[in-house]
């Protein structure tokens, strides 16, 4: 396989890192921990911080800063899960489980029972952005899971699990605190892990994943982002030293540059092949095709996108077992379609319908198999 083409390991993953935690807590957790990782958890904590910092992937960091703070204290490098995104891979660490287990996979899943492709984080219509009537019956019920936060403090009363996000973020946590921005979001874990209680804090920022989308991993815009949270996450470890705490700092998946972008509604090619639009994300596409015209679709995306994606076959894809390991979730058969594809090169489809609100076309993006979106950094700071 070519060196630049990473699959999610989930031996030694984003899920791995979480497992870590948990067993630390005494967490039922069938996934193994990362070693280097539980060897530092022997010792006893007061505090426990895990920071994610979205889109800080491994090539990323090392480009910008490959002598910093978090280099100098970089553990490890681990993969994302699969696909390489916020929607599968915070909900990775919000659960402790793989994708196949939580049925979060993408931006965007199609629901039978609302009739509606739905965008996971926000709540919305994929679509035309209409904010989603629950109503009575709230098909995220269909995928709900039991937070970290929650099975944290039922084996620890002792221990106060806090969540730090963004304000438009879902809180998780009985105890959540908003921040946007990284100043706000290291005052708010300094003020924590002072309180002379026993903590577990997991701290969420959305950059530099919504700069890297805009401006691209190579703009001046996410060094300057991604130096200034190294040195304010810098201060606030030194600020920590007499506390106890021990400093876990990684990310959810990585970014790549886009070249070229191909419109799933200009593919006129094979429109007749579809039985429903294209879901998921623009590097992580499934496909509902048509049986008779399987041959069709398959010659034409071997002839236009073998160099930039890999085309499964959904059993192909289960088997290979690329949503991680586990009880696959019931739902996990509906979101998926006859065919997925994960892209390998530096191209995306880009997924509409014709009563789709138009959206930016973004500089970089994720969901893919390159080293680029698949490694992250594994920083711990004692």
């Amino acid at each position: 396989m070519d060196k630049n083409i990473v699959l999610p390991d989930y031996n030694h993953s984003i899920l791995n890192t979480i497992s870590s935690i948990l067993k630390y807590y005494n967490v039922e957790t069938e996934y193994n921990g990362i070693r280097q990782l539980d060897e530092i958890l022997q010792k006893k904590y007061d505090n426990i911080v895990l920071l994610i910092l979205d889109g800080m992937g491994e090539h990323i960091l090392k480009n910008i800063s490959p002598n910093g703070f978090f280099n100098q204290n970089q553990l490890d490098v681990v993969t994302s899960v699969c696909p390489s995104t916020t929607t599968a891979a915070m909900t990775t660490y919000y659960s402790g489980k793989p994708p196949i287990e939580t049925a979060w996979i993408a931006m965007s899943q199609y629901f039978k029972e609302n009739g509606r492709a739905i965008e996971m984080l926000r709540k919305t219509d994929s679509y035309t952005g209409e904010k989603m009537n629950i109503g009575k019956f709230n098909v995220f019920d269909l995928i709900k899971y039991t937070p970290i936060y929650e099975k944290i403090e039922n084996k620890n009363p002792e221990v106060k699990a806090y969540e730090i996000n963004p304000t438009y973020c879902e809180a998780r946590s009985k105890r959540n605190i908003n921040a946007d921005n990284i100043e706000l979001l290291c005052d708010s874990i300094k003020a924590i892990c002072n309180n002379n209680d026993k903590n577990f804090i997991l701290a969420y920022s959305d950059n530099p994943d919504v700069i890297l989308h805009k401006y691209g991993t190579d703009s001046i815009e996410v060094k300057n982002f991604l130096l200034n949270a190294e040195k304010s996450i810098e201060n606030l470890c030194t600020s920590l030293t007499d506390t106890n705490s021990l400093i876990i700092i990684s990310a959810d998946h990585g970014h790549k540059n886009i070249k070229q972008i191909f419109n799933v509604m200009d593919l006129v090619e094979i429109q007749d092949c579809f039985i429903m639009p294209p879901s998921l994300e623009s590097r992580a596409v499934t496909f509902w095709i048509k049986e008779n015209k399987i041959d069709k679709f398959e010659k034409f995306f071997d002839d236009n996108f073998k160099d930039q994606f890999i085309l499964y076959k959904t059993p192909e894809f289960l088997s290979k077992h690329l949503l991680g390991y586990g009880n696959k979730h019931p739902k996990i058969d509906d979101f998926l379609g006859n065919y997925v594809a994960i892209a390998i090169g530096d191209s995306i489809i880009k997924l509409g319908t014709n009563i789709s609100k138009d959206k930016p076309n973004k500089k970089s993006t994720h969901c893919g198999f390159t080293k680029y979106e698949m490694e992250v950094p594994l920083i711990v700071i004692n």
